[in-house]
């Protein structure tokens, strides 16, 4: 049975913020730890507290030393490696809007389509006349026509 969704706000009571804390610290643990075992990967966490805990230490998984290991392999690689699949949210934000704006031309281009088939069905059926066309409908009419021609031509070629 999955969890309610959690708003994402400032808990402002104390205790329940540094139980949170340590709930959500110890699920990350866990999280990284699975994701280095199952995938074969090298990797390594490190978690700084509440601002009230200035003066501890951040917590590291494995270990200090694995840590230091890890980050200091990835310090030492070119930059070009690097960074190559590294993103920052603004880098993430644009990709997303990016595949946003395709999946809406694609939208857009099918109701087209649909829009100019039911109008050609509706041609076809004696409900509406050519006359009726404005030039957009006339243009998606045309271009339909030609695909469905050139498959029809395709299909009559064979393989």
């Amino acid at each position: 049975m999955g969890r309610k969704k959690v708003k994402l706000a400032w808990i402002t009571n104390d205790a329940t913020r540094r139980v949170t804390f340590e709930k959500r610290k110890k699920g990350l643990v866990k999280k990284v730890s699975e994701l280095a075992t199952l995938c074969g990967v090298e990797a390594c966490l490190v978690v700084y507290g509440p601002q009230d805990a200035a003066e501890a230490e951040p917590e590291v998984w494995p270990s200090p030393a694995g840590t230091a290991r890890v980050a200091t392999r990835f310090n030492s690689m070119p930059e070009m490696y690097r960074w190559r699949k590294m993103t920052d949210q603004e880098d993430f934000l644009r990709q997303h809007a990016a595949k946003l704006q395709d999946q809406l031309r694609r939208q857009d281009r099918e109701s087209r389509e649909l829009e100019v088939s039911l109008f050609a069905h509706e041609i076809m059926a004696g409900g509406r006349s050519l006359d009726d066309a404005d030039l957009n409908y006339a243009m998606g009419l045309v271009q339909m026509i030609d695909m469905k021609l050139k498959l029809v031509q395709n299909r009559i070629a064979g393989p």
